[in-house]
């Protein structure tokens, strides 16, 4: 398996088509993400980890009531869309190492010896457990035993 980059934003996987969204510029979806993403997005994302959009918004830290006003206004705030695309471009990373949707989807969601034991999905709440999950990600990719 080839090493990839960190920040890959492009190819079959890539946060963009995580997201379900048109562009994969980098510039494109920067401004995306200070626009707000749709909640389709937030949608998407829950359904390529099967899980219901609630707990991801659980994960991304967003109130209940907050969540379902959203729902409505089918729009995400820019901070909420910053922390949905840091999310995504992790998911985007685990399915390049291990190869598939559904791969990435299990590794997420299971016990990690790397990672004290906990499930990688968990750590995606902070910016600092999210670049954890991703070394990771990268020794695996690079097929140091993790």
């Amino acid at each position: 398996m080839a090493p990839i980059a960190p920040a890959s934003h492009s190819g079959p996987h890539g946060p963009a088509r995580v997201l379900a969204l048109e562009g994969d510029r980098p510039a494109d979806l920067l401004a995306a993400v200070r626009h707000g993403l749709p909640f389709t997005a937030l949608e998407a994302i829950a359904s390529q980890l099967d899980l219901p959009s609630a707990d991801i918004g659980v994960l991304l830290g967003i109130p209940q009531r907050t969540f379902a006003r959203r729902r409505k206004t089918l729009l995400l705030s820019p901070q909420e869309s910053d922390r949905l695309y840091r999310l995504a471009r992790t998911v985007s990373m685990a399915a390049e190492v291990l190869g598939s949707q559904a791969k990435a989807r299990q590794w997420l969601t299971s016990p990690n010896r790397a990672l004290a034991g906990e499930v990688p999905l968990q750590w995606l709440d902070t910016d600092i457990g999210s670049r954890q999950v991703e070394e990771v990600l990268l020794r695996l990719s690079y097929g140091v035993f993790s």
